[in-house]
């Protein structure tokens, strides 16, 4: 018999799974439909038969899978594997869902935020791996984040820790879309950059972005980030705004939990070392003068992957601790 885990990272629009090998070797990977309109039971019936055909597939069978991995939105229970409720999938509410794959598989389940399963990838397998204490942001639609301190995630007394886009970075700023004001996620995640960029083309800045809004009826902030390499006055004023409430952000991490290292990953990471070197800037130039500060501030090397990697190997820790 062979010892096989599965890492499974469920978002709003797709189920992304992963078999892995006794080693963590990624054998095969899949990814299907969420359907979450469909309802709880329906939803894991087709992620269940999905994993055992990529089980099968493999050249592995049902009985290999030594334990199952999952990561989802929160919030919820994580301890007891219970969803309490989910924005992207509104019929999941209160579903047990540990218990659910177990019975259906015979195996333990480990369950985790998606956030957490990501930044346990990255830790385990990518650009925090070797280090004890790091801090995880994915720069997306929001900002999400977790954080590893002395080799464990951070969970807090109810689970729900390290809804770190929520941090509130200007007191009476921007209203959030959580209800708050003045969050870093009001003002540097992907989606945000581009609202803060269409209001100020609306508002009258002058701007080449102006034609894509009028051609596209949106500017997204891959649109903002290729004008500021064209020499665009705002889309420098915008990207330097998100770049400088990213270094914000980090100063206050290394202050709460003094990481080794500071790690970005979701889509707007694509821009590259423009945006990475300007956060680096402004956190070197707001830092403390106290010390000197160590930290390295990097982005993610895993990609798409980093959920199921992470998913997969915290499975494999809670085999190991039985």
């Amino acid at each position: 018999m062979s010892d096989v885990f599965i890492g499974i990272d469920v978002g709003g629009t797709f189920v992304k799974i992963g078999c892995f090998d006794s080693k963590m070797n990624l054998v095969s990977k899949t990814s299907i439909p969420t359907n979450a309109d469909m309802g709880p039971d329906a939803v894991l019936d087709a992620i269940a038969e999905t994993i055992e055909k990529l089980v099968t597939d493999s050249d592995y069978s049902k009985d290999d899978i030594a334990s199952l991995g999952i990561g989802t939105p929160g919030p919820a229970k994580y301890r007891e594997g219970i969803i309490v409720r989910s924005t992207n999938m509104p019929k999941f509410t209160n579903v047990h869902i540990t218990k659910e794959l177990s019975e259906r598989f015979g195996k333990p389940v480990a369950f985790e935020n998606d956030g957490n399963v990501a930044c346990w990838g990255e830790h385990a397998c990518g650009a925090g791996k070797g280090v004890d204490d790091m801090v995880f942001f994915t720069l997306g639609t929001g900002i999400g984040g977790a954080i590893v301190n002395q080799g464990k995630l951070l969970q807090g007394c109810a689970d729900n820790a390290t809804e770190l886009g929520h941090m509130i970075i200007y007191p009476d700023g921007r209203q959030c879309n959580c209800g708050q004001k003045g969050c870093v996620e009001a003002y540097a995640s992907a989606s945000w950059t581009a609202v803060r960029a269409t209001e100020a083309v609306e508002a009258g800045a002058s701007s080449s972005l102006k034609k894509v809004l009028d051609e596209k009826g949106r500017i997204s902030c891959k649109d903002v980030f290729e004008h500021l390499k064209t020499g665009d006055a705002l889309a420098k004023k915008i990207t330097d705004e998100t770049a400088k409430a990213l270094a914000i952000m980090c100063i206050n991490m290394l202050h709460a939990t003094e990481p080794k290292r500071i790690v970005f990953a979701g889509g707007m990471i694509a821009a590259g070392d423009i945006l990475l070197n300007r956060i680096k800037e402004y956190f070197d130039e707001m830092i403390w003068n106290l010390k000197k500060e160590t930290v390295e501030i990097c982005f993610a090397t895993l990609g798409e992957d980093a959920g199921i990697i992470g998913a997969a190997d915290l499975g494999r820790l809670l085999v190991q601790e039985k």
